[in-house]
């Protein structure tokens, strides 16, 4: 008959009332769980009892990803979270030990964490992945080579393509974004300071065209060219109905509209807005 306060396994169901004593490992305590009826009170006290004993590791797991952007605080809290989990969905008649399936939970929650909730942009989760090796991969190097390794060593140390290990390097920098109030020099100067100005020409972009300037460029051109416009965006028609209805070829119908669309962007682009007035008014209609 086993010492402990409580009976595992060979023994059967622990006895009413008795709780694994402070030498119980985590495995017999879940164990000792696993064996209880659901809704015995004794079940709650010795989850409680597991957590607890386990909330060092998750500790530990935590401090392995400190450093890389996020406080320890928030990825203790995930970490614990994760172990809770852990605790809830460990079945010990599977055969397997608890820390070989906490482990993983953990270390997953911690990385789904970096991966959904820390970066101030969206990055693909290759990409995220790449920056968090990149990391380790640059201290390796330093220690090996007494210097910080060239891009070429960090692509052939990982294993990857020049180009995948840029962007990485460039997702690194957006992991988290500066504050406009950042400062940057010492007079107070801070980055909304050097940030340039509204290009007020933008602003004269949308009233030029609210006023009808798109319209008065349009019926400048020759009817025959309006008419191709207004049955290829407007009617939705395709270059070669609109041959077919014209009389005319497919290549000359692409023509017509390279041109036109040409000269209604030249006209949109015209710093000075003069327009010419159209010799009559015509709607863009077939």
């Amino acid at each position: 008959m086993p010492s402990t306060p409580i009976a595992i396994a060979t023994a059967g169901r622990p006895r009413a009332g008795k709780v694994p004593g402070a030498s119980a490992s985590v495995q017999q305590l879940l164990h000792a769980r696993d064996w209880l009826p659901a809704g015995d009170p004794l079940r709650s006290t010795l989850r409680t009892q597991a957590i607890l004993g386990m909330l060092p590791m998750s500790n530990r797991l935590a401090r392995r990803y400190a450093g890389r952007g996020e406080r320890l605080e928030d990825l203790a809290q995930v970490a614990a979270l994760a172990l809770v989990k852990a605790v809830d969905g460990y079945d010990s008649s599977r055969g397997a030990s608890f820390v070989a399936y906490a482990v993983p939970t953990i270390t997953g929650a911690l990385k789904r964490h970096f991966r959904d909730a820390g970066w101030a942009m969206r990055v693909p989760r290759a990409v995220q992945e790449l920056t968090m090796h990149l990391r380790t991969a640059t201290g390796d190097l330093e220690q090996l080579h007494g210097r910080t390794p060239t891009p070429a060593e960090l692509a052939a140390h990982l294993h990857v393509e020049a180009g995948r290990l840029a962007v990485a390097i460039g997702a690194r920098d957006v992991y988290r974004l500066s504050s406009l109030d950042t400062g940057l020099t010492d007079d107070g100067a801070g980055l909304l300071d050097v940030v340039g100005a509204t290009d007020p020409r933008l602003a004269a972009v949308d009233e030029r065209l609210s006023h009808g300037l798109l319209g008065r460029l349009v019926a400048t051109l020759p009817v025959r060219e309006q008419r191709i416009l207004a049955m290829r965006f407007t009617d939705e028609m395709t270059q070669a109905s609109i041959a077919g209805e014209l009389g005319i070829s497919q290549m000359h119908v692409s023509r017509l509209l390279r041109r036109s669309l040409h000269e209604l962007r030249s006209g949109i682009g015209n710093p000075s807005g003069a327009v010419p007035e159209p010799p009559r008014p015509v709607t863009l209609r077939r």
